[in-house]
């Protein structure tokens, strides 16, 4: 006889978990001495929110879900933020909460709210398990539905009185490789007709053209068309090769000068554009064409409405486009005169002596090489990295434009660590986004990362700040103290070194490398930058007019 728990151990062995993150409570015990006894390692952490920001890493670097687990309603609760992360994100991942009894109720209502509902929102599918029996074939689904696209959350609630319920053993589902359909060769033709008329062809790169099965194909379809391209935030570092074709990313969503590129296109091909991440802005009434080439058929917004749709697997879909227009393309590279000024515009002012955006983004480019992971929080500081940074390898910059939440930034970078032991992780965050999952330095000392966090100090919630003054309105209400930050990580067992000048920056990261394990590298922001290049600069720049 097999308890619920070990049958739902066993099934998530099935899939190939090998590690859950989360925060156990009484009604999840059962399933902890089964994870005791099991091949899969706990990795406790000290906040849910961290656990499933976590699990979703996971499933954003891999492809394949992560596992987080939580106890019923507030440790379930905590786990909202991290499922709507995922589920904007398109990050498969499991959550697993437990639950009083459902065969009897000893304990009343006490801590019980209906957390299959409130989960419901903010994941794919939601379900309370009722019978030991069904965990195997639940467990399979739930995996299946996280990973068919769109990818996503799913939740299953298990209650503690089926965990420990027995049953006859039952049988696991292997699980079995899904392809996805290729788009139509109509579709096929009619697109290529559309791209071989073009005079000034663009691609834009979307996020979920940053999913792991996508990246290699992707990058062939730019080298074979040799037609430049823009991305979006979430689609940065989908080529590896062809940079020189690369035209900037769309960190704002109009007037940046990568829209000078967008104005004058004729037909834009958006490879992985998903509406979720807020937009550049490419549709008008005397707009260009736009191809939508998706795993999906496009979201239809007020400022997204392709003309054309390619949908189906991305990868072979491409190849099958380029195969019909590699080498017919005469006017493929002619928006690539635009790409010198576009670059060195953002690039400008990059190396002065003084603690700006564009000098940190510098320097930290500086440090992490072409594979070292770089997993943003969210602040002012993401519209610089998304503008300045520069990718060749996909998902090696993790920033989230989709929930845009702050706290994400540093159990991302833990997740990609833990994933990536050989490689340079950085966390970037905002003091204010730092304190939200500061806790969790804890957990990355108790595991033994070696992991860099740069934290930005301006003792204020400095997007919403600088939002504040451009609206005109008075500066309230956005700023605060922050603990001796060096004082603060040696607490937990971690080091920390706080850089006052820009010629510090660089030498203090590549010895916070050099040294292993948890290193915070603390530094003052002169956003004065804010205002003069992306308000002030930019309003100089007027849309430029459409060739005939």
């Amino acid at each position: 006889m097999l308890k619920g728990s070990d049958l739902l151990v066993a099934a998530l062995e099935n899939e190939g978990i090998d590690q859950i993150f989360g925060i156990p409570g009484e009604e999840n015990l059962d399933v902890v001495e089964s994870i005791r006894k099991s091949s899969i390692k706990l990795v406790i952490t000290r906040h849910e929110q961290a656990a499933a920001f976590m699990a979703a890493t996971y499933g954003r670097l891999t492809g394949k879900p992560g596992v987080c687990i939580a106890t019923l309603g507030p440790g379930a609760l905590n786990f909202s933020t991290g499922a709507a992360y995922a589920l904007l994100g398109a990050m498969p991942m499991i959550l697993i909460t437990g639950q009083k009894g459902i065969l009897s109720s000893r304990q009343a209502q006490f801590q019980v709210i209906d957390v299959v509902a409130s989960m419901k929102p903010l994941t794919k599918l939601s379900r309370q398990i009722v019978s030991p029996a069904m965990i195997p074939t639940l467990v399979r689904d739930a995996f299946r539905v996280a990973q068919e696209e769109r990818p996503g959350p799913v939740h299953l609630e298990l209650p503690e009185d089926i965990a420990a319920a027995t049953c006859e053993p039952v049988p696991m589902i292997p699980p079995h490789p899904v392809d996805l359909p290729i788009a139509s060769a109509d579709a096929l033709d009619r697109a290529a007709e559309m791209i071989l008329q073009a005079k000034r062809p663009l691609l834009m790169l979307g996020a979920a053209a940053s999913r792991p099965r996508s990246t290699s194909d992707l990058a062939q379809f730019v080298l074979r068309t040799r037609i430049p391209y823009f991305t979006t935030q979430m689609g940065k570092g989908t080529v590896p090769g062809g940079t020189e074709l690369y035209m900037g990313t769309a960190a704002l969503s109009e007037r940046d000068y990568v829209h000078e590129a967008i104005e004058r296109a004729d037909l834009i091909i958006t490879i992985g554009h998903d509406t979720v991440e807020k937009p550049p802005f490419i549709m008008g009434r005397n707009g260009p064409n736009v191809i939508h080439v998706g795993y999906q058929p496009a979201h239809v917004e007020q400022v997204y409405f392709p003309q054309f749709e390619i949908v189906g697997d991305l990868g072979p879909s491409l190849r099958l486009l380029a195969d019909r227009i590699e080498g017919r393309l005469p006017h493929a590279q002619a928006l690539l005169p635009l790409r010198d000024g576009i670059l060195s515009r953002i690039a400008d002012r990059a190396t002065e002596d003084r603690l700006t955006p564009q000098r940190l983004v510098h320097d930290v480019r500086v440090v992490m090489p072409p594979d070292g992971i770089l997993a943003l929080d969210n602040g002012m500081y993401k519209i610089w990295f998304a503008r300045n940074y520069r990718t060749s390898v996909a998902n090696t910059l993790l920033l989230d434009n989709a929930l845009a939440t702050m706290g994400a930034g540093l159990p991302s970078a833990m997740m990609a660590a833990l994933l990536y032991p050989q490689r340079r992780v950085m966390a970037v965050c905002g003091d204010g986004g730092f304190m939200m999952n500061s806790q969790e330095l804890e957990t990355a000392v108790r595991l033994q990362l070696n992991l860099v966090v740069l934290i930005i100090e301006d003792h204020a919630f400095g997007m919403i700040r600088w939002k504040q003054a451009v609206d005109k309105f008075a500066d309230f209400g956005m700023t605060f103290g922050n603990p001796d930050f060096v004082r603060y990580a040696e607490a937990y067992g971690a080091r920390a070194t706080r850089v006052s000048t820009a010629s510090e920056l660089a030498p203090a990261l590549e010895t916070a490398f050099a040294g292993g394990g948890v290193h915070l590298v603390i530094v003052p922001i002169d956003y004065s930058e804010n205002t003069r290049v992306l308000v002030d600069e930019l309003a100089q720049r007027l849309p430029v007019a459409k060739e005939a």
